[in-house]
């Protein structure tokens, strides 16, 4: 650890090069809350009243999609013994971190309480949960980023969140899902995107539901099909924040979609521009072509990966969309959608292994690029 320098406020650490001969950055590694229990030494007086009182200190909050029990949850090398997938610091850095020599890893906790419907309780989950993050896992292990999880039921609350943890550098996105109460490009969403972007913060869009709408056209029997449905929702996603003119308002606006897979995108986005040039006068501030403004606004986590089982499949991706700038390195840990260390699609030898795993997370968080030595990283 003798390259990581912690310093008053901020985290420098110099790029070393990682398994795969360049410098990593893991774009998406999950964290997950041991219970709500733990949350409490972060709630204030009244709230820890309120919880002891109304028994919500002993509600588990599991995510429905994300049952900790399935296999796909975590992967048996990195699946802790008698606690939730994601709750153990020593796995998340042998298996992420050290594993692959990742300088960096960005931490999601998908904290299920934020489905809940009272605004106030949800907003105050978020902030124990973002408290809690920095304490117990930032605190500890200094190549750890994290995301702002806000809550989704409350714009003026969400923002109060940002601003009260913008200021912690390690902080370094936004945290939302895929399926919340309205689709994303929505005007009433537009003073989140300020805020974020008035502090170098993506917007993290995460697979992820609140459930308060059903997935698909109706509410599917099995968790199966919700699992499949994630990747339409992001194909939603992306279509509303463009055609509501969220890019022309935040033009240098990031957002990743994290575990929405890739390989859906460019049929997307031959069917967007094809329609775009029919209907163009109904959305006049679309002025460019759709293709385009995706492929600089938006970014996509490498794992799970939805391509064939072949060689070339990320290469054609990368053919098709035309850029080499939207995939992000990430393992996903500790979900099980590979195994050992392949968690690469290219090989290292590839001209697009470097912006994969390093170029391009540096151009999407302005936040690593001011709190990371890249002068190792150009060589």
């Amino acid at each position: 650890m003798d390259d990581l320098v912690q310093t008053s406020d901020r985290t420098a650490a110099k790029l070393r090069p990682g398994i795969f001969g360049h410098p990593a950055i893991d774009c998406d590694v999950h964290i997950a809350v041991p219970s709500t229990e733990a949350l409490m030494p972060y709630l204030d007086a009244f709230w820890f009243d309120a919880f002891k009182s109304r028994g919500i200190n002993r509600t588990s909050f599991t995510m429905t999609g994300d049952a900790p029990n399935a296999p796909m949850a975590a992967r048996p090398d990195w699946r802790p013994k008698d606690a939730r997938p994601g709750s153990d610091l020593a796995l998340l850095q042998k298996g992420a971190l050290d594993g692959f020599g990742s300088s960096i890893a960005i931490a999601n906790c998908v904290f299920g309480g934020i489905a809940l419907h009272s605004e106030d309780i949800v907003a105050a989950l978020c902030k124990a949960v973002n408290d809690w993050v920095a304490e117990h896992w930032l605190n500890k292990e200094p190549r750890l980023r994290a995301s702002i999880l806000v809550p989704l039921n409350s714009i003026e609350l969400a923002i109060e969140e940002i601003e009260r943890r913008a200021g912690d550098k390690r902080f370094v996105q936004v945290l939302m899902l895929a399926m919340g109460h309205d689709l994303l490009g929505k005007r009433q969403h537009w003073p989140i995107y300020e805020a974020a972007h008035r502090h170098n913060l993506p917007i993290n869009i995460h697979a992820g539901s609140l459930y308060n709408h059903p997935p698909m056209a109706g509410w599917g029997s099995f968790a199966y099909e919700d699992y499949v449905a994630q990747a339409f929702s992001f194909e939603n996603q992306v279509l509303s924040l463009v055609s509501e003119g969220v890019f022309q308002k935040f033009p240098g606006l990031k957002f990743v979609l994290s575990e929405s897979g890739v390989t859906w995108m460019p049929a997307c986005l031959w069917r967007f521009n094809k329609t775009w040039r029919g209907v163009r006068p109904e959305v006049p501030w679309v002025k460019r072509i759709p293709g385009d403004i995706v492929r600089e606004n938006i970014r996509l986590t490498l794992q799970p990966l939805d391509a064939p089982d072949h060689t070339g499949a990320v290469e054609r991706f990368v053919d098709q969309m035309k850029s080499d700038r939207m995939l992000l390195f990430s393992t996903d840990f500790p979900h099980w959608h590979f195994e050992g260390t392949d968690a690469l699609p290219v090989p290292a030898s590839s001209p697009i292994a470097r912006r994969i795993l390093l170029d391009n997370p540096l151009d999407t968080y302005p936040r690593l690029r001011e709190t990371l030595d890249t002068s190792e990283a150009a060589a």
